[in-house]
């Protein structure tokens, strides 16, 4: 199953700078692991805005709830998913 989700992160501020970093660092190992299992397939920043889309191959909506919710910043994220379908046009 393929979806695609966006993810908009608000940060407290009450977090330090500290706290922040140490989100940030947490959130790029595992997104690392994703991508290397090939459950994140894709990975794409959203220019001028704290916030993503990513490509997610996953057997389930149960896994992929698992997976977004194992985010570290997942607290402070506000996620849209999309289930995706191929296209009967599309070429690859």
């Amino acid at each position: 199953m393929l979806f695609l989700a966006r993810m908009d992160v608000t940060f407290p501020e009450s977090l330090t700078d500290e706290q922040v970093t140490e989100f940030q660092a947490r959130e790029k190992a595992y997104s690392g692991q994703l991508q290397r299992s090939g459950k994140m397939v894709g990975l794409w920043r959203i220019v001028g805005e704290y916030a993503n889309h990513s490509l997610f191959e996953v057997d389930s909506n149960d896994e992929l709830h698992q997976i977004l919710s194992g985010f570290p910043m997942y607290a402070y994220m506000k996620i849209k998913v999309t289930a995706l379908a191929k296209h009967p046009n599309s070429l690859g």
